[in-house]
């Protein structure tokens, strides 16, 4: 029904920057919450930042400063641009959406495939 496809990940020395975008497509009436994880291995999936319909941003500690996150609401696309990365920031990304297919129904959660982002030092 929707699909989340992400881009942009890749290798990258540290202090570099990259950029992902991720775009929904499918049946969707408005899409709420749009986030960026991330889980390096052996660690959980955690939340690197997120942004609502509404603009408003949130980040975790460890970017604050360094990402940001933006999302065109006519396009259904999210981005994160990372900067000043550091080796800590090696993982595979995830996007996040919260997707409301009608406008009477449940919202769903959906998650694209990933993309490996790895720093190197």
């Amino acid at each position: 029904q929707v699909q989340l496809v992400e881009s942009g990940g890749g290798l990258v020395q540290a202090g570099g920057s990259l950029r992902l975008p991720c775009a929904a497509s499918g049946s969707i009436f408005s899409i709420n919450a749009m986030s960026w994880y991330r889980q390096a291995p052996g660690r959980q999936r955690e939340l690197v930042a997120g942004i609502t319909s509404g603009g408003s941003r949130n980040y975790a500690d460890s970017v604050k400063g360094r990402f940001t996150i933006s999302r065109d609401n006519a396009k259904n696309t999210v981005s994160l641009q990372m900067n000043s990365l550091k080796s800590e920031d090696t993982a595979v990304y995830y996007c996040y959406a919260d997707i409301l297919h009608k406008i009477i129904g449940p919202r769903v959660d959906y998650w694209g495939q990933g993309t490996q982002v790895t720093v190197s030092s």
